[in-house]
This record gives C-alpha cells, sequence and structure tokens, in this order.
C-alpha cells in the first residue's frame, strides 16, 4: 500500500508499508521516501506484530538507505578472470552466462552434487522458492542450505520430533493470555526488544504473572524476572529432566491430556526418575529449591508459556533441547489453549518462510520431508520433472567441509556472509580460498564473503524488494517496493530465474527450463507455492496478494474458504503425526562439544548486543547503533580478571582450539566466575584477525546439523605486545545534506590495515557527523605505515597539521583542525586519552579546548575531562554516566524519562534504565 501526500519542498512524499528486514519478531514499518530517496521509517500502527512500535535498529533503518551508504552497495556485477586479479565491472548477460558456464561445467564433469547454494533468512519467500526449484528441481542436487541452518534448524527439528511439523503453535497475542511466562536461551529484551516491549505490557496489565528466566548470565531479560535460573551453559536438559521429575513426585502431570493426545510417556518417566533435583542442581550448578520452584510455576500455573531461541538452538544437542521443553508442556497440557505452549523465536526475519518452502537441504516445498517418497513424488509433479533426489543435501557445515576438500566444486552464496557468520572461520575461509567458482549475491559488496567472490552479482534490499516474509508467529506479509534498486542491482528471484533459462539450455534442458521458470513477477512464483501448500499443515490457498495487502497480516494455516487463519494450533488435541498424538522424546543430558579445561579453563558463551544485528553488514552502516557497545569487547567475572591482573579496557587475548583474537575486557556483574561472554556480530571487517567465530567450534547436532555456535572452551591472557595505535576522522554535513569525507569509503580503504594489527577495532561514533574511530596494536608501527594513514586522514601537511612527538616518553601526537573543530587525530605508542579525543569530536568541541594537550607530552584527557560513557538511550543520545549522576542525586525514573525523554520512544533501553536504578539503590 502506498499513500502519496504533499512535502513542504514541494515534492510529494510517499508512504509505502513494508516490514523490517532484521529480527524474526516481523514488525510492520511505514517508508517514507521522496523522488526514488528513503527519507523516513515509523513503526506501522496496523501491523498486529508491534503496532507501531520499532526498536534502535528498525527505527534507523532509513539511515541505512542514506545516500552515503550508497559506498557500500554492490551496484554492477563483477568478475574476475584469475585468483590473482581483481573483479571487473561487467554485463549482467556476461555475469549471469559466465555463471551459466561454469555451473554447467562442473555439473558435466562430476555430477550436479559438486555444485551448492547457501543462501538466508533474510530472502523473502519467493526468492527462496526459486533457489530451492533451481538446485533441487532443475540441478538436481538437495546442496541448497542457509543460514537459517545455524539459527533456527534445531527448533525445526524439535518441533517435528515432538509434534509431528514445524509449526510453532503459539502466537504474540498469548503473551497477555499467559500467567506464567518461561522465557530461555534468549535474551528477548536485546534480541527481540519488540516482543519484549508486549512482556511488559503483560506484566503492567497482569502484576500477578510470573516470568521466569533462564540463562547462564544475569541478562536485561533476566533483571526482570521473578526468578532467574543461571544454569551452567549446555545443561538445560538436565533441569528440564529434574522439573518433570518434581511434577512426576508432586502429581502434577495433566494425565487426562498425556493419555488423550500423547505417547511415549512411559519411556519417559523412566529417565527422569534419574533425574532428581538434587543431582540437577550439581549438574547445572542451581541451588535445589529454584529448580523444584520452578517445576511448581510451570505446572500450577492456569497457563504456561515458554519462549526460546538460540541458548537451547545452537548446541550439538540442539534438537533434544526443545523436545525436553516441549516435553514440559505436553506433561502438563500446557498447550493448545490462551497464554500457552512453547513459542520458538525465530532469528530472522523469514527463516520461517525458507521453512515453508523447504529451504534446507533435507526439506521439500510445504513442510514436506525428503525421506518420504510420496511427497518426492508431489513435489516432482508440481514441478514438472521426472522427480527429485532422494539423497539429503550438504548442511551449512558439511557444505564447506566440501568445498574445503574439494567435493564441491562451486558455491553460490546470496544474502548471507559465511566469511563472519560460520563457526570455525579458519576453515571456511580456507574453504572459499580453495572453491574453483564462488559467486556472491549481495546488497552490500563490503562484506567478508564479497572479498572471495570470483563473481559478484548485485542484488537488491530493504525498501527495494516486493514479495512476503513469514514472522515468528507464522503471520505471513506483504514487503512493498518504496524505491528502485541503485545502480543495476536486481531482485534475487529475477536473477535465479535469468540463470535458470541459460543454465537450462546448456545443460540440455531448455524447454524444461523455460516451462519451470516462466515467472515475470514475485506473485507469479507466489502463487505456485501457494498451491505447493494445498492439504499441507501450512495450506494458505485461501490467501492471496490482494487480501494481504487489504486485510493485513494473515497467520497460516488459512485454506481456501476460510475466513482467518489459526491464532494458536493443536486447540483440538490432534498433532500432524501419524497416531495424530504428540510424542514425549527421551533426552538425556550430554556435555557441550567443548568443556572447561587446565589449558582452555573458562566457558565462552556467544549472544546478540542490543543495537547490532547479525554480521552488521546493514546495522555497521549506522554510527548510532555503536554507540552502546563502541567495539568488540570481551565481559568477563571480576574474579577471573583479578586472578588475570586485567582491569577495563585492558586488551586480552581470547584463545580456543581454533584461532585467538585480540580484543578489550570489561568486568560485567551477568557472569558467574569460570564463565565470558562475547558478541557474535564483529567480524573481520571490523577486528583483527577473522572474526570471534574463529573461536567457535563446527560441531553439529546430529539430528538438525546446527553447529554450536554458542559456546566454547577458551583461554584469556593479559595482551601487552607491541605499541598503540589510534586514528581518527571527523565528517561534516556539506550544504547538500551530505557527509564529507564519506565515513563508509573511509572505513573501506581503512580495513586494509587491519590484518597489520593483531588487535584492531574499526567503527563509528557519533550521531549527524560521525567520526571514524580506528584503534590498533601492532608489533612494531612502520614509519611508512603510519605515513600512509596519515595520507589517508589528511594529516600528511605538515603546514596544517599540529604535532608532537617525544620518542622518550613513547608519545606521537598529529591533529589537523579545521575552522575550530579537530577534524583528525592519530596518535601513536601512547593512546590513554583515545575516548576522550572521540567525545570531542562526536560533540564537536572548540578544537581551542584540545589544543594544550596536543602540544604538551601528556598522555591522560585533562583533569575533570573523561569520556561520557556508552549511551543507554540511542533514540535521545542520553549516556551512562548522565543517568546514573541522574539517580545519585535522587531522580526518579519517571523524572528521568520527563526530563531527558530516555526510554520513551522505542523502549529498547527501558529495561537497561530499570537495572542501572537498581543498581544505584542497591
Amino acid at each position: 500500500m502506498v499513500c502519496l501526500m504533499p512535502c513542504t519542498k514541494g515534492v510529494v512524499m510517499a508512504e509505502t508499508k513494508s516490514t523490517c528486514c532484521y529480527c524474526g519478531v516481523g514488525c510492520g514499518v511505514v517508508i517514507e521516501h521522496e523522488a526514488g530517496r528513503i527519507i523516513g521509517v515509523k513503526g506501522d500502527p496496523d501491523h498486529p506484530a508491534n503496532f507501531g512500535r520499532l526498536c534502535t535498529k528498525g527505527a534507523t533503518l532509513h539511515l541505512s538507505a542514506a545516500p552515503d551508504t550508497l559506498i557500500a552497495r554492490a551496484l554492477h556485477p563483477e568478475l574476475r578472470s584469475s585468483r590473482d586479479e581483481g573483479r571487473q565491472r561487467v554485463s549482467w548477460d556476461t555475469a549471469l552466462d559466465t555463471a551459466a558456464d561454469k555451473f554447467a561445467a562442473i555439473i558435466a564433469e562430476h555430477g550436479p552434487d559438486a555444485v551448492a547454494i547457501y543462501g538466508a533468512g533474510q530472502l523473502l519467500t519467493e526468492d527462496y522458492y526459486v533457489f530451492n526449484k533451481l538446485m533441487k528441481g532443475l540441478i538436481g542436487s538437495n546442496n541448497l542450505d542457509t543460514n537459517s541452518r545455524l539459527c533456527m534448524s534445531s527448533a525445526v527439528a524439535g518441533y517435528k520430533l515432538s509434534l509431528g511439523a514445524d509449526a510453532p503453535p503459539c502466537s504474540y497475542a498469548d503473551i497477555a493470555h499467559t500467567k506464567a511466562l518461561f522465557i530461555t536461551g534468549s535474551n528477548t529484551a536485546f534480541a527481540h526488544p519488540i516482543a519484549f516491549r508486549r512482556v511488559e505490557d503483560a506484566r503492567k496489565a497482569n502484576p500477578d504473572i510470573q516470568l521466569v528466566v533462564i540463562d547462564p548470565r544475569r541478562t536485561d531479560t533476566a533483571e526482570a524476572a521473578d526468578l532467574h535460573l543461571a544454569l551452567l551453559p549446555g545443561t538445560d536438559i538436565a533441569l528440564y529432566n529434574a522439573m518433570l521429575h518434581v511434577m512426576l513426585w508432586e502429581g502434577w502431570i495433566n494425565r487426562d491430556y498425556v493419555d488423550a493426545h500423547t505417547e511415549g510417556f512411559d519411556a519417559l518417566k523412566k529417565t527422569v526418575r534419574e533425574y532428581t533435583p538434587a543431582m540437577a542442581a550439581t549438574i547445572c550448578g542451581l541451588d535445589r529449591k529454584h529448580i523444584e520452584q520452578a517445576a511448581q510455576i510451570f505446572a500450577t500455573s492456569p497457563a504456561t508459556m515458554s519462549m526460546y531461541c538460540q541458548g537451547l538452538n545452537q548446541f550439538s544437542f540442539g534438537t533434544h533441547n526443545n523436545s525436553a521443553l516441549i516435553n514440559l508442556h505436553l506433561a502438563t497440557g500446557q498447550i493448545g489453549k490462551p497464554g500457552a505452549g512453547p513459542f520458538s523465536l525465530t532469528g530472522q526475519p523469514n527463516a520461517m518462510g525458507g521453512r515453508e518452502v523447504g529451504g534446507l537441504s533435507n526439506l521439500l516445498s510445504a513442510h514436506r520431508d525428503m525421506a518420504n517418497a510420496e511427497h518426492r513424488a508431489e513435489v516432482a509433479a508440481l514441478w514438472g520433472v521426472d522427480s527429485v533426489p532422494e539423497k539429503p543435501g550438504k548442511s551449512a557445515v558439511e557444505l564447506f567441509k566440501a568445498l574445503q576438500t574439494g567435493e564441491i566444486k562451486a558455491v553460490w552464496i546470496a544474502c548471507t556472509n559465511p566469511a563472519q557468520s560460520m563457526p570455525d572461520q579458519a576453515l571456511i575461509h580456507e574453504a572459499l580460498k580453495t572453491a574453483e567458482f564462488v559467486i556472491v549475491q549481495e546488497a552490500f559488496g563490503h562484506t567478508e564473503t564479497c572479498a572471495y567472490a570470483d563473481l559478484l552479482l548485485p542484488a537488491s534490499t530493504w525498501g527495494e524488494k516486493d514479495g512476503t516474509v513469514t514472522n515468528s508467529e507464522r503471520a505471513i506479509t506483504r514487503v512493498r517496493a518504496a524505491v528502485s534498486a541503485p545502480g543495476e542491482a536486481r531482485h534475487d528471484w529475477a536473477i535465479v530465474v535469468d540463470f535458470a533459462r541459460r543454465l537450462g539450455t546448456r545443460l540440455g534442458k531448455g524447454e524444461l527450463a523455460a516451462r519451470m521458470f516462466p515467472y515475470s513477477a514475485p506473485e507469479e512464483v507466489w502463487n505456485e507455492h501457494r498451491e505447493s501448500t494445498r492439504g499441507r499443515d501450512l495450506d494458505i490457498t485461501g490467501l492471496s496478494y490482494t487480501m494481504l495487502e487489504t486485510v493485513g497480516p494473515q497467520q497460516w494455516p488459512f485454506p481456501e474458504g476460510a475466513s482467518q487463519g489459526k491464532v494458536r494450533l493443536y486447540e483440538d488435541g490432534i498433532f500432524p503425526t501419524p497416531s495424530g498424538r504428540a510424542r514425549f522424546v527421551v533426552t538425556e543430558h550430554r556435555i557441550t562439544a567443548e568443556s572447561p579445561s587446565a589449558r582452555y579453563p573458562l566457558h565462552l558463551n556467544t549472544g546478540r548486543l542490543r543495537d547490532q544485528w547479525h554480521g552488521m553488514s546493514r546495522t555497521g552502516l549506522v554510527a548510532r547503533l555503536y554507540s552502546h557497545e563502541p567495539e568488540p569487547m570481551l565481559h568477563m567475572h571480576k574474579d577471573d580478571m583479578e586472578r588475570r591482573q586485567l582491569a577495563n579496557g585492558d586488551l586480552v587475548k581470547v584463545k580456543s582450539k581454533r584461532g585467538d583474537v585480540v580484543l578489550k575486557v570489561v568486568e560485567s556483574a551477568t557472569l558467574r566466575a569460570g564463565q565470558s561472554f562475547l558478541p557474535m556480530h564483529w567480524g573481520g571487517n571490523t577486528m583483527g584477525g577473522q572474526g570471534v567465530n574463529v573461536l567457535l567450534p563446527s560441531d553439529f547436532d546430529p539430528y538438525s546439523k546446527q553447529p554450536e555456535l554458542k559456546h566454547a572452551a577458551v583461554q584469556v591472557e593479559k595482551y601487552t605486545a607491541g605499541k598503540a595505535l589510534v586514528a581518527m576522522r571527523r565528517t561534516e554535513v556539506d550544504a547538500d545534506g551530505n557527509l564529507q569525507p564519506n565515513p563508509l569509503a573511509v572505513m573501506d580503504r581503512l580495513r586494509q590495515w587491519l590484518p597489520n594489527f593483531p588487535y584492531a577495532s574499526l567503527t563509528l561514533a557519533g550521531r549527524t557527523a560521525p567520526v571514524i574511530v580506528l584503534k590498533a596494536r601492532g608489533e612494531e608501527l612502520a614509519p611508512e605505515l603510519l605515513a600512509a594513514l596519515d595520507r589517508e586522514l589528511s594529516l600528511d601537511d605538515p603546514t596544517k597539521v599540529l604535532s608532537y612527538q617525544d620518542s622518550r616518553k613513547d608519545v606521537a601526537k598529529r591533529a589537523l583542525v579545521e575552522g575550530d573543530s579537530l577534524a583528525a587525530v592519530r596518535l601513536a605508542g601512547e593512546t590513554k586519552a583515545a575516548d576522550w579525543l572521540t567525545d570531542m569530536m562526536v560533540q564537536g568541541h572548540s578544537a581551542a579546548a584540545v589544543r594544550p594537550w596536543l602540544l604538551a607530552p601528556l598522555t591522560q584527557p585533562p583533569a575533570g575531562q573523561a569520556a561520557r560513557g556508552k549511551v543507554i538511550c540511542n533514540c535521545f543520545d542520553v549516556a551512562e554516566d548522565d543517568i546514573l549522576s541522574a539517580f545519585r542525586a535522587g531522580e526518579s525514573l519517571d523524572a528521568l524519562q520527563a526530563r531527558t525523554k530516555c526510554g520513551t520512544n522505542c523502549g529498547s533501553c527501558v529495561p537497561e534504565l530499570k537495572r542501572l536504578r537498581h543498581s544505584v539503590s542497591n
């Protein structure tokens, strides 16, 4: 839906409804645009996922589409003639003919399993569908997997194993109806903020709702809990089995429900009899009484709901983590009624849509199973091919291992960044180097994976795409384009269709390819997908683009003839299994893929930041989204820091069996001793080395094939080698509203220096006129390197630059003053004032305040000139130090919000505001 309205500049501004492209909450957005440019975004008040609310990431979407971000876009097809040469711009015909030639030659010589496609949960359903059809139908291989394998495949396998189908039974509306909410394996306040706003609303409306949070860390989500179970990483099964043990002992099992609607309970009983609360308390590191309390809350509440995410999924036993939790719901009848049931929170905006079309190497369209001959025949008939292959394809980890060994020769990577997001990054980078041919289909040309592309295909992205997505609660939403894609970028589905026709000709299947890929618009693709669901558990034959556009998002199933979709599933107690009964799954506690040892004594937990998303290819373009946590940092318990003689801000080397990273350390009260935490977003584009995932193991769950991205065993030691370096460049807004110099262009050029340093951090700071900040430490700061860096920052003209050097004290400063502002700074040897200088540049303070410091042998900031600290409220730029000062002075939270407006817009910072208030009052 597009709405036109007059703009004050005389240009007609339009509004187009779409969805947010970040997490699986699936928030509706209204994109404001004029003259072919996106100029604003706001929450869609009519969308049932968010009712107008947006988190910090969603509220800044328009900034990721600002004119200066075009420098980060892939705008034209690019091809390299050899691995020793750079890519050159080519036409789309040359690009796709080359791709078709390469794939056809490899298939002819080595067979269809020698090629693969690796996609993403950010693709639209229509994109997913044609990729799936290309690989499994035309090429004849199941080597199609996506980054949903890293995110949701254990949830998929858990639902199928226990309930019979990959179908979340709950809806967001159930949050308001629940009486006990268990959030487990999810820092929902950070990872799914708008869903957490609904939790806050529900508890405000009904203070009797009990919130139990199960998480090794005391996150902002856990701070809000009535009961926080800080279990040891990977011990969820022992906890859930012990809770079921208590329920059996106390007679809290809903025997009528178990007898009428489930099977396998007796076998499970035999197992959980061994899991006494005392036994589980030892395994989990919990108080036995808290386990008993959690069991009582879960079993005796009138309606119990659980919400969970990667903390259950990303383990080598993630499927059984899911099933062990679902066992509790089945045993107590807490499913199929308002406010009750197991609700998997999808990590990506359309991971659900990808699952619907069979977008994993072991699935087929419309929740069909590859192992089922009847299902394969149905898909073959739908696609008009003789058959679809029976053998499951390579899952994500298997795919890249096969690429590294040469079993797979060519890979097509679409809308994802495995050179940052996969575990065991050393293996992934080696695989991409080894591959004969790598196609990368991307909107952003600066990702780590793009560096390995032999062929780069520019794709459209948020605000430019047209199709559908499905969110965590099974709601399908129409995604509409507000503006045209820049340069020669094309829609993902259209690229695939064009390629498929060319490949078909080369494989001697030209007529077949033309019949299989007749599409000229995404609606034609969607209509075929819709028909594939007829009679299936996710039947959407009653939906159409027109209905989604006029009525709004709809939940599946929505079969032909229905008047609405299903808000919740299994209300009749009938499940999509051969017997019609849900299945209890026997689950046993297993240890993590890696356990702490004398050499690697610390648990490493990974997770998400509030203001960044995945590999930061989009959020990393927006300066203000760095302000909450400005660079990669290892969070540690104070006892572990003291034992290693570490202080906040010290550099540490974090090492696992696979690799190491060097970054800053920060004390955290969220962790127990023996544990550490590292956000998963930082890759080789923003830090030294190959990013944080170089530390993580590639061990995966045997059922879901999802790798253990949540946990590793590591050692941590202080890093003091080499010399420190800081380089900063401030930008200005010119008369046309553009940033000069372009910050993303400067960052792109500075990336060439990152491999020179064991420690490096390349980020942005500020808001309107961001500052580019490079922090590094190298074994030796060679004069030629410093000279090249000075040229990049316009610090090479001695007539314009202030400089100070004292070799004896290892102090070297260089600064550029433009007008009355500090425009650029380079510090070498000693960098203690870096954060203060960043604040001075961000705030635009007069250079006169800095000049005396620049021309003196001082290293620390001047007295009383400390940095302002991290920004808690991104909407109104309110920093932590200011908030704490207000609370210490006796100001109430309400008064603070009235004065500064912090927490009154998107609400993402409200949990942290409450935590800061609590820390002062205690």
